[in-house]
């Protein structure tokens, strides 16, 4: 009789830690947008004041290193509501990457207002950091 209570128990307990849920979680939205598209690239470019452009490459092991960190910034109060974060892989977008002229990655341009301001290459946090506050301002 011992016995059957624990085998019920136990049966029990495993059917409640095997259950499977009623939810699911899903990840956050990232605020850095993947453009897949030369048009996607323009509208970008052009329907915001100011963007960040990364160029990133699958392969790239600094481009994965900082990807982190330029999430971290994008979901930051002071850029938030001011800059426009995008990516694109140059792999994936090759018109892109010669009319920009991308010749290393990861390699960010900021751009105010349709126009190229400035451009940064290399995965260099504490640069980063100052060139995105120079194109928020």
């Amino acid at each position: 009789m011992q016995s059957s209570r624990l085998n019920t128990r136990l049966a029990s307990a495993a059917r409640a830690i095997t259950a499977t849920r009623a939810f699911h979680v899903s990840p956050p939205r990232s605020i850095v947008h993947n453009v897949k598209t030369v048009e996607e690239f323009q509208r970008a470019v052009a329907e915001n004041d100011r963007v960040i452009v990364d160029c990133f490459a699958a392969w790239c092991g600094p481009c994965k290193a900082i990807a982190p960190i330029l999430e971290k910034h994008s979901e930051d109060a002071v850029f938030k509501d001011r800059v426009h974060f995008v990516k694109f892989d140059v792999d994936e977008l090759p018109a892109v990457t010669q009319a920009l002229g991308v010749r290393a990655m990861p390699t960010f341009f900021f751009f105010k207002d349709g126009k190229k301001v400035d451009e940064m290459v290399g995965a260099d946090p504490p640069a980063l950091l100052e060139a995105l506050k120079k194109v928020a301002a």
